[in-house]
């Protein structure tokens, strides 16, 4: 598997999440700096957390213009998986490669702790390992994860079954007690209408190592990994 993490200004998640692929995949990912224009060749493409442009103007916005961003959709487009993690997913709402966006937290806080997901699908090439239901802790910080969209946008989300996580706690319960930053129908992350982009505010890569304390996001990079290796 091949794949490229985008590198912009203020990007600062590059290297963990270049680990996690690396520990799913075997191999190392390219660092590809947002001025490039051609992502060619690449079986996934990470937008990583980080506060790019640090987060001026809107979180993700200055990104979502970048030159890269143009290259992304197109490879998205002819079906190649893309990932967004936190700031990463801000910048796919930002470019419309997801619907909604992601406002400020309800509690005007920046959150920084570990969190229950539960996992609303199985399916490639995201989430094949974990099975619908599946509860899992990985580390959310933003300070912006607060998933809007307008009713039409969210009854469509759930009718096609592109609510991949929703917040939760240990027992799977999903409440507005676990709503940790308001995000409507304690969304946590979602798909495009054809599967292959992803994002979502969490933090896998923080939870691939054993040696840190946790391999509960392990899963989602494996799955990756399985789904994208060559035949």
């Amino acid at each position: 598997m091949k794949s490229a993490i985008i590198l912009f200004p203020g990007t600062n998640r590059e290297k963990d999440m270049a680990d996690a692929i690396e520990r799913a995949s075997g191999r190392r990912p390219d660092i590809v700096w947002h001025r490039e224009t051609d992502l060619a060749g690449y079986d996934l493409i990470v937008a990583p957390g980080g506060f790019s442009y640090g987060d001026y103007l809107r979180c993700g916005a200055m990104a979502g213009n970048s030159p890269i961003m143009r290259a992304v959709k197109q490879q998205a487009e002819r079906g190649v998986a893309v990932l967004g993690v936190c700031n990463g997913f801000q910048i796919l709402t930002e470019t419309g490669l997801l619907p909604g966006a992601l406002l400020r937290n309800a509690g005007l806080k920046f959150i920084c702790k570990y969190a229950h997901l539960k996992a609303e699908r199985c399916a490639a090439p995201f989430t094949q390992r974990l099975a619908p239901g599946q509860v899992t802790e990985v580390a959310v910080a933003h300070n912006e994860g607060n998933y809007f969209a307008d009713a039409e946008t969210l009854d469509r989300l759930e009718g096609e079954g592109r609510v991949v996580f929703r917040y939760c706690d240990a027992a799977g319960t999903v409440s507005d007690a676990t709503n940790l930053n308001g995000s409507q129908r304690n969304i946590a992350g979602i798909v495009n209408a054809r599967g292959n982009v992803l994002g979502m505010m969490p933090h896998p890569e923080d939870a691939t190592d054993a040696a840190l304390g946790k391999t509960e996001g392990l899963p989602l990079f494996e799955s990756v990994a399985e789904a994208l290796a060559p035949a």
